[in-house]
């Protein structure tokens, strides 16, 4: 009695394993692919669900606007620099956070005029153009790089051309800048733009070609010189 069960027990562990171990096996193949193309996997969704789903987040309440328009006219209390040239005056300015509508954006030649937001996330894109955290906001003597959707508030960049003007106006003055080049560059390119010019420049982008939604191999890019426009304090926002 003994050994006919001792074997009976035998034979049910083995049906166990001759289970179990398929099943470990393709559990761990499954693992392994997972994590080899969840990234490509991932990013293949985004673009699916911006062409194919049925409607879009609503993003219109998930932002501060801070935005308060500085006339044509107006004045704006400055301090003097050491070279004797006028600065906003830093303590007048209320530096933007990151997600916060700070300024707008008009390219009359390009039928563009919009919300401009400090960062470049969903909820600046869908309501507007954002300046990519890591440049400089107007004014303050470097590189502004800015993105838009070619599909939505960037579209009309494709009427942009040279000697065609660009105005942001902030809370705390205006702006004019006038276009020196455009160029359709890879989006890949980091020779595109430079984050460490020492001069007052500015950068808009979006993807390329104009219309196409999802995902696109190339950007195009504006290029444009400062006109006019009271320079920044230089300490404003210094180590944020």
């Amino acid at each position: 009695m003994s050994r006919a069960h001792k074997h009976r027990h035998n034979k049910k562990v083995g049906g166990k394993s001759f289970v179990i171990l398929p099943i470990l096996f393709f559990v761990g193949i499954f693992t392994v692919m997972y994590i080899a193309i969840a990234p490509t996997f991932g990013t293949l969704i985004s673009a699916a669900s911006v062409m194919f789903s049925d409607g879009e987040n609503d993003y219109s309440t998930e932002y501060k606007n801070i935005f308060v328009p500085v006339q044509e006219n107006a004045t704006v209390e400055t301090v003097t620099n050491t070279v004797g040239e006028p600065e906003v005056k830093a303590e007048t300015v209320e530096f933007p956070h990151y997600g916060n509508q700070f300024a707008e954006i008009k390219i009359p030649a390009c039928d563009i005029e919009c919300p401009l937001f400090m960062g470049d996330g969903d909820v600046a894109l869908s309501n507007g153009v954002g300046i990519y955290y890591g440049s400089f906001l107007p004014g303050y003597g470097g590189t502004t790089l800015i993105a838009g959707h070619n599909n939505t508030f960037f579209n009309g960049l494709k009427y942009a051309e040279a000697g065609q003007e660009i105005i942001i106006r902030t809370s705390y003055g205006n702006y004019k800048y006038v276009i020196r080049e455009t160029a359709v560059k890879d989006s890949l390119d980091t020779t595109a733009y430079d984050l460490s010019a020492d001069y007052e420049n500015l950068i808009l982008y979006t993807c390329y070609p104009f219309d196409e939604i999802g995902l696109t191999k190339d950007r195009f890019f504006v290029y444009a010189d400062l006109v006019e426009g009271i320079p920044l304090e230089k300490e404003i926002g210094e180590g944020e």
